[in-house]
């Protein structure tokens, strides 16, 4: 129920209806990954794919946020379905492990590379878990997602979102080749997702 509220109430304020240009929703193991640029981008993304693939495709949440308090940590895994992800692992600790679990599992994962939120409309540098994961599961399928408008519809510092209309667009899957270098892979996976803009 809080799920079917939390839904309803991000589509009333922003949209974000999925558009798959060159991909379509399967139950194939896969990897999203898109710019970020609000609180609400979880949300939507998740919720723009079908409610079977909800089920097991997990977006990616910083620990030392969506885990902060019960309510958050409450939230985030059993509302969002998220895995949460430290941001600064202790010393020889594998930062990827939950994820890592996650793609043991089969199941998929919805992921950030630049990191952190940005207000810009066009993603910044992506950092290296996604070059990681996509080495280490190279069945998994890399799709990039661009997600229109949610700088502008829940900016940094803002206590409520503005009702601006947003979009959420699925690309091609990206190739992944083992000999590419991965600031190469990282620069090309980055404008995979500025094409959909």
């Amino acid at each position: 129920m809080i799920r079917l509220l939390l839904f309803a109430a991000t589509r009333f304020l922003v949209g974000g209806h999925p558009r798959w240009q060159g991909s379509e929703p399967t139950s194939r193991q896969r990897i999203y990954f898109a710019n970020h640029g609000s609180h609400l981008d979880t949300v939507l993304l998740w919720s723009a794919l079908p409610p079977d693939l909800r089920e097991t495709t997990h977006p990616v949440a910083a620990a030392d946020y969506w885990g902060r308090n019960a309510l958050a940590r409450f939230v985030s895994t059993h509302v969002l379905n998220a895995v949460l992800l430290q941001r600064r692992p202790k010393k020889g600790e594998d930062p990827l492990r939950p994820l890592r679990d996650i793609l043991d599992s089969g199941e998929s994962l919805i992921i950030f590379p630049e990191g952190t939120r940005g207000d810009e409309p066009l993603p910044r540098g992506f950092k290296g878990g996604l070059h990681h994961l996509a080495r280490d599961y190279p069945r998994a399928e890399l799709i990039p997602v661009y997600l229109e408008n949610l700088s502008r519809a829940w900016p940094k510092g803002t206590l409520i979102p503005v009702p601006i209309s947003c979009s959420v667009r699925f690309g091609p899957p990206l190739p992944f080749a083992p000999d590419e270098a991965k600031p190469a892979f990282l620069d090309r996976a980055r404008q995979a997702v500025v094409a959909l803009a």
